[in-house]
């Protein structure tokens, strides 16, 4: 086999997803060189369909680092919060009562797209197809990321930092030894049914209760859908064909004129948490979901990477311009007080959803429990504006 390629970096950014090319991005803007290494191909990285809704932070953090026209352009703004409660909509007035704060639709792919554009067309370094990455020496003053190209040759890249940003299943997190981590894991007991279809989208975000379960309606483009409906954890994906699909969203949403469409998409996902807690280790910091699992309720976990990741820049150039080391010790606290703050919004939303829909699935008492909640969020201005406040997104 041939010598490894040695090559030097300030930051070697592991995973191109949302939060990898962000943190590449905004280095980039602070004039820091970095290598993002990515595993999969650059076609897989763009067509990856995941969450759609960027936070009014995350909207900000792009206008405040002159990534806006390329990153936001066409991005979908809507301040009202659909519920359908056994039929009957009802609309939370989301940017009123946030103060004037509202999320964004954007689908991930589209984000992506663009964000590997960004930091191409400013000379970054963005390698795809990368196999066997490997994290050398993590905890060291000099540690090093190695891997083999599309073409089999070996390269060796010693960086000051690491970023890790590949994921539940990457590298990154089983880089850190068992000793040097607590993990916090918790199963909901809850499985969406998740549904990408050729479905004109809705006049507004919605969330679905009844007795027929909870189901979801959420627009990912100006003529595609995407559709939650709660089932089983594990359920078979074969048991759901585009009919049966369709007559449980017609039901559970309480609109039997839905129109049906294809269905580009299918998939269960169990609905569960995940933090790992310090989220670095020696000169490898943990970001988005390398760190921390959330449920899709509330739409904060694309959100959370996008939050670490400015975190990160910040800290590195603090580091390295000013000579101030102090964000970098902070990261890991930083990031998750923010994101215990998430999971705990997104539990209690998870409960007053889920609960409210069948008695049969949470018991009389806790389904009586939910619909108060849920009731006060428009009877009371206070829980409204909370509510409205966490689901636009936290400082």
């Amino acid at each position: 086999m041939s010598e490894a390629a040695h090559e030097t970096t300030t930051v070697a950014i592991i995973g191109a997803g949302p939060a990898g090319l962000t943190l590449a991005n905004l280095l980039r803007t602070a004039g820091l060189d970095c290598v993002v290494v990515e595993r999969q191909s650059r076609a897989y990285v763009e067509q990856r369909q995941r969450a759609g809704v960027l936070e009014h932070r995350a909207a900000r953090m792009f206008e405040e680092w002159g990534l806006a026209d390329r990153v936001l352009q066409d991005s979908r703004t809507d301040g009202v919060q659909e519920f359908r409660v056994d039929g009957r909509p009802r609309f939370l007035p989301i940017a009123d009562l946030a103060g004037g704060k509202f999320g964004r639709i954007l689908p991930q792919q589209f984000l992506v797209q663009r964000l590997i554009t960004a930091f191409q067309e400013d000379g970054g370094d963005l390698r795809f197809g990368c196999e066997d990455v490997t994290l050398e020496r993590p905890g060291s003053e000099r540690p090093v990321v190695t891997y083999r190209d599309e073409d089999g040759r070996p390269h060796e890249i010693e960086a000051d930092y690491l970023a890790g940003c590949d994921g539940f299943h990457g590298v990154s997190r089983r880089s850190v030894p068992e000793a040097e981590q607590t993990i916090y894991a918790y199963d909901h007991g809850i499985g969406w049914f998740t549904v990408l279809a050729d479905v004109p989208p809705p006049r507004h975000p919605m969330f679905a209760v009844s007795a027929h379960g909870f189901a979801a309606h959420f627009p990912r483009g100006p003529r595609s859908s995407r559709f939650y409906l709660q089932c089983a954890p594990g359920e078979d994906l074969d048991a759901w064909d585009d009919r049966r699909i369709f007559d449980q969203l017609r039901l559970r949403i309480g609109d039997p004129d839905l129109p049906a469409g294809a269905v580009l998409e299918k998939a269960v996902v169990d609905m569960r948490s995940f933090v790992v807690d310090p989220m670095s280790y020696g000169r490898l910091f943990l970001v988005g979901d390398a760190a921390h699992i959330i449920t899709p309720m509330g739409g904060k976990g694309m959100n959370l990477a996008l939050a670490d990741a400015e975190v990160l820049a910040k800290a590195v150039r603090s580091a390295v311009r000013d000579g101030d080391p102090q964000p970098l010790r902070d990261y890991s606290k930083t990031c998750l007080d923010r994101t215990w703050s998430y999971q705990e919004f997104s539990r209690w939303m998870t409960e007053m959803l889920h609960d409210s829909g069948d008695p049969a699935t949470s018991g009389p008492f806790r389904h009586k429990i939910a619909r108060a909640r849920l009731d006060r969020l428009f009877t009371s201005p206070n829980a409204g504006g909370l509510f409205s406040d966490l689901m636009a997104g936290e400082a």
